[in-house]
């Protein structure tokens, strides 16, 4: 991703908003120099990806901005008050309310933890933009776990499924909460991850390759095990 790509993305901005969006991502490059992610990428590909995730969903200027320089009061020496000067209250706010949001303790033992957890990420978030951009941050984490140990990617899994996922559910971002579940199965099952893939493949399979005006069982297309396939594929 570079920011030639995300501003492809964000074509629902005005010239002057992209501006700030270019402006937020030197800032943020500049802040991360030297930075690595465990997969060896250049750490500023992290807040690129995140900003992408929420320029698909046209989200404003300021969001984008914010996402772009979402790590750097945590993990850089750019500070809060920097920030403010640079891009103005607006985007200071949304950084320090994601800054927030990454100090919550999560524990998921138990169901209505989980639900308690949820509830104050929104209750703490002064805008909802911030919940957003901390959606779109963990988005892109579970897309890139394959460098961790499996022991990380389990819990960061089960916390997706049992926070993320939901939450993105209850703001009524289908989208982030189908690729959330997705990510975190293949990594909590994944055998059964594999098999649900299989099924999937051949469905797609069943729908390109099965006449609309067939009513035979006989031109359906069958599985490797010989199964018919029309009933997975939701064909009666």
């Amino acid at each position: 991703m570079t920011v030639s790509e995300l501003l492809r993305i964000a074509d629902h901005l005005e010239p002057k908003d992209r501006e700030l969006v270019r402006k937020a991502y030197e800032r943020a490059a500049t802040a991360h120099r030297g930075q690595r992610r465990l997969s060896g990428e250049d750490y500023v590909n992290h807040p690129l990806e995140v900003a992408a995730i929420l320029a698909d969903l046209q989200l404003d200027a300021q969001t984008l901005a914010a996402a772009l320089l979402h790590d750097t009061v945590e993990d850089t020496a750019l500070t809060a008050e920097e920030v403010e000067t640079e891009f103005g209250p607006e985007v200071a706010r949304l950084v320090e309310g994601v800054t927030k949001l990454g100090r919550i303790s999560l524990r998921t033992d138990q169901q209505q933890q989980a639900e308690n957890i949820r509830k104050m990420m929104v209750a703490m978030a002064e805008d909802l933009r911030v919940v957003l951009i901390k959606l779109a941050d963990r988005l892109h984490n579970m897309r890139t776990l394959d460098p961790l140990p499996e022991v990380k990617r389990r819990k960061i899994s089960r916390e997706t499924l049992d926070i993320y996922a939901p939450l993105a559910h209850r703001l009524g971002i289908g989208q982030l909460k189908w690729e959330l579940e997705d990510l975190a199965f293949r990594n909590l099952e994944p055998e059964a991850y594999a098999s649900a893939t299989t099924a999937r493949r051949w469905c797609r399979t069943c729908a390109r390759s099965w006449p609309a005006s067939s009513t035979t069982s006989t031109s359906r297309p069958r599985s490797p095990a010989g199964r018919n396939t029309s009933t997975r594929c939701g064909r009666r």
